[in-house]
């Protein structure tokens, strides 16, 4: 399933349509009024963004989609990070369609049912979201499959509120196996929780002897997803450090102090230089992830970009607070939701501490 190859301003001009539909849904004032919706998600933002085919881009021709492969979606992913909307668009198209398309891929016939799904997710006719972690590994799942019904609790579930269907990846095993199940389901249970990072909603998602449909997996599924998520995260982690260095940029060439501009203070001009630095050597390492996913240097580049790109996305918004000084930490302004991000984001997945350690997860 080789991903077609899209020109440099075929993938501009997808930013511009994103980044402008985006801005008509309302920038920020929209991110607040979502976050404090009952599903937490911006409905209208996702309608659009399917409409354009963003959640279709990583999916072959065969399963309904654009084949345009990962590396496009990213250029979505990058946008909408720097926006920080709460959609569903690394859960459901990058988290669920990811393992699903992998499933489709461990079998010679695709089956049916797990093909319409991955076309319906396409096409934004439905949402999913991934079910795996226990409640304190991601490596370990939270549930377990037993004669077809799932039974347990899957942790950190990411825009469950908003999902129409659920992929659980369930032990028990060294092998997860792959389960698709409706999020209305007798024996499913949603609970949203509170999280520090309110643009990214999160939930426990109880199994209670649910029947699901099962689909085999590869053996190797965990760690390829792995690699799949941190990629993709470290874009969109770009996507809101360079936000993040915008804001920043922008307050200090508005701030005065000592009858000056704060801008032009040559010491904040290093350090906004350095966060610069920061943001780009992140942008490179992280799209060097994304076109290494599924070859040999995929699970390291993943890993390296997963480490660094948490460490200069957190350096970036702890230097852009003390630049804003006190308006910083007020939930007035937006750059405590890009602090929030983060810190919330270097956690997702795994924590680039396990990384170095050398923990799977």
């Amino acid at each position: 399933m080789s991903a077609e190859v899209i020109s440099a301003d075929d993938l501009a001009a997808l930013r511009d349509s994103v980044v402008d539909l985006i801005a008509r849904g309302g920038g920020s004032t929209a991110v607040r009024a979502a976050i404090a919706a009952p599903q937490r998600t911006d409905g209208q933002l996702w309608a659009g963004l399917t409409e354009i085919g963003a959640a279709a881009l990583a999916v072959p021709e065969e399963l309904g989609g654009a084949g345009a492969g990962w590396g496009s979606l990213s250029a979505v992913v990058e946008e909408v990070g720097a926006a920080l909307a709460p959609v569903p668009l690394l859960s459901s198209a990058v988290m669920a369609t990811g393992a699903l398309m992998m499933a489709a891929n461990n079998s010679s016939t695709v089956p049916a049912e797990l093909g319409d799904l991955v076309e319906a997710l396409a096409s934004g006719e439905r949402t999913a979201t991934l079910c795996l972690a226990g409640e304190t590994s991601w490596d370990t799942p939270g549930v377990s499959a037993d004669g077809g019904l799932l039974t347990g609790t899957a942790h950190y579930v990411t825009d469950a509120e908003a999902a129409t269907d659920l992929v659980v990846l369930a032990g028990p095993g060294p092998h997860a196996t792959v389960h698709v199940i409706a999020a209305d389901s007798p024996g499913v249970e949603v609970v949203p929780v509170a999280t520090m990072d309110p643009t990214r909603p999160l939930s426990r998602v109880r199994f209670t002897e649910a029947a699901a449909e099962a689909f085999p997996a590869p053996a190797d599924l965990l760690p390829r997803l792995r690699d799949l998520v941190w990629a993709l995260l470290a874009v969109e982690q770009v996507g809101a450090a360079a936000a993040a260095l915008r804001l920043t940029v922008e307050y200090t060439k508005t701030r005065k102090q000592f009858g000056r501009v704060i801008g032009s203070f040559q010491a904040l001009k290093h350090r906004m230089a350095d966060m610069y630095a920061d943001v780009e050597t992140a942008r490179s390492i992280a799209y060097a992830a994304v076109d290494a996913i599924d070859t040999p240097a995929g699970a390291e580049l993943a890993a390296a970009a997963h480490v660094h790109c948490s460490e200069a996305f957190s350096h970036i918004v702890a230097e852009a607070v003390q630049l804003h000084g006190g308006i910083g930490i007020t939930w007035e302004h937006d750059i405590q939701l890009y602090f929030k991000r983060a810190h919330g984001s270097a956690q997702f997945f795994g924590q680039p501490v396990d990384v170095v350690a050398g923990t799977p997860l």
